[in-house]
């Protein structure tokens, strides 16, 4: 996902899972160049989530790097079941600061492919003058 146009498409999909699918509510993401990392409150089976997600975002991903017959996504993914508003808090956190762990970004904020990124992107657009 080093290459924006993939990273687009994940972001795309993961924002259009929440608002036209709504598949889950959307609390954080963060798009790293070999994982990523979304927190979601499912409202369908979380399987049916991952199959959407990992389905639509692998073939897109596939037809734009020119590959046919390789999966896109490993089939494993890891789930956790997040039990109080401190610790969503917390995860929603560690989720946003991948980049700058990694050295990718000096702030949350800075990264475009995150919710922190996307956040501050909506915030500087809307105190645009018109």
């Amino acid at each position: 996902m080093r290459d924006p146009r993939i990273a687009r498409i994940v972001s795309d999909a993961i924002q259009f899972g929440e608002t036209a699918r709504r598949f889950y509510t959307l609390y954080a993401w963060v798009i790293m160049p070999n994982h990523v990392h979304v927190i979601v409150e499912p409202t369908v089976p979380l399987q049916r989530v991952m199959q959407w997600l990992k389905g639509r975002t692998g073939r897109l991903a596939n037809r734009v790097l020119g590959r046919t017959g390789i999966p896109f996504w490993q089939d494993e993914s890891y789930d956790h079941w997040i039990r109080s508003s401190e610790e969503l808090k917390e995860t929603i956190a560690y989720v946003e600061s991948n980049p700058v762990k990694a050295g990718l970004a000096e702030s949350a904020e800075e990264w475009l492919w995150s919710s922190a990124g996307f956040k501050a992107d909506d915030t500087k657009r809307s105190s645009a003058p018109r």
